[in-house]
């Protein structure tokens, strides 16, 4: 099996490229595969195989612990970036089928990799802390929550192991998040919730439509319409051959 690591602002992945469907992948190898002591090491493992429904590509996705996600904004830009390093799509724009439906994903000029994310639904939620927060659906579940300067993402992110859980400050054009993810636990940057935290932030008045997200891996920027629109970087860590 060979696999290739890419990152998105040090969210990783492993990705498998499939298209004949040959290999065996379950939850257990794949927990094994991104056990980052024992295996290869990763926040996910991406398997791409022949598209279905007009798409491209299909993804199917396991998160570290190996338990499956419908989706991920840093994971669709790594599988585009993949797939066009490879020479099985030459680019700029592939459509990817998804647990959560079909996503446009585009190879910018400059190299960054912009993904259609589809729109957002966001409900108000209470918490224990008494924080302001809300749950979003970005086709996978998030908890956004405002930072009042004693949010602890480390705290409340295992006390809500369902969602991803966003932790959030700033205005304006700029927020500042941290994440922990379904799955994984803190991660350096998520897609995803870059682009629930914005729209949540929308929600609430505190913030325009075009946003640069800022976490510990880098920055994404977010553009809210009719579809939410992720732009980031992608790049390319190793390839590995595991048997």
């Amino acid at each position: 099996m060979r696999l290739v690591k890419y990152h998105g602002l040090g969210n990783d992945f492993l990705i498998l490229l499939d298209l004949d469907g040959r290999e065996r992948v379950d939850a257990e190898r794949a927990r094994k595969l991104c056990d980052r002591h024992r295996g290869v090491g990763a926040d996910g493992l991406i398997r791409v195989t022949a598209g279905r429904d007009g798409a491209d590509v299909s993804m199917q996705l396991w998160n570290a612990d190996g338990s499956e996600a419908e989706t991920s904004g840093n994971g669709l830009r790594c599988l585009a970036r993949a797939v066009v390093d490879a020479g099985v799509r030459p680019g700029p724009e592939l459509l990817v089928l998804t647990a959560a439906g079909r996503k446009q994903v585009t190879v910018e000029p400059d190299g960054r990799i912009s993904v259609e994310m589809g729109a957002a639904r966001v409900e108000e939620a209470i918490v224990s802390i008494g924080a302001r927060a809300a749950h979003v659906d970005m086709g996978n579940p998030h908890l956004v929550v405002l930072d009042d300067g004693h949010v602890d993402v480390t705290v409340l992110g295992p006390r809500h192991p369902d969602v991803n859980v966003e932790i959030i400050s700033g205005a304006g054009d700029e927020l500042v998040m941290r994440v922990w993810e379904r799955g994984v636990g803190e991660t350096e940057s998520c897609g995803t919730g870059a682009c629930a935290a914005v729209a949540a932030a929308h929600e609430w008045g505190i913030a325009g439509t075009k946003v640069t997200v800022h976490q510990p891996g880098g920055d994404l920027e977010v553009r809210l319409g009719d579809t939410i629109t992720l732009t980031g970087p992608a790049e390319r860590v190793f390839t590995a051959d595991v048997t």
